[in-house]
């Protein structure tokens, strides 16, 4: 009895850990699987991870409805815009 008790927690265990979301740097497929909720592409090692949001001023695109982003969407308060139709998007606080 003991021994099947220790191995549902364990496998409870292992199961509660792959739920959890990931912290910047970790491997992952889609964004919701991330802490900061940005799931960034990696083309040198042809994946993708955790990344922070872009803060003010940083080059940004708005969250994707795919898994994976090219650019990180803007902090929480911040909005992705573009104050010049010759440059790139970027977080400004409005």
């Amino acid at each position: 009895m003991a021994t099947a008790f220790l191995l549902l927690m364990g496998v409870l265990g292992l199961v509660t850990q792959e739920l959890s979301p990931q912290m910047n740097g970790a491997e992952c497929s889609h964004h919701s699987e991330c802490v900061s909720d940005c799931c960034l592409m990696d083309l040198n090692n042809r994946g993708a991870l955790c990344a922070p949001k872009a803060r003010v001023a940083r080059l940004c695109l708005p969250q994707t409805k795919g898994s994976i982003n090219i650019i990180c969407p803007c902090q929480w308060g911040l909005t992705c815009i573009s104050k010049d139709p010759t440059c790139s998007r970027r977080c400004h606080l409005i």
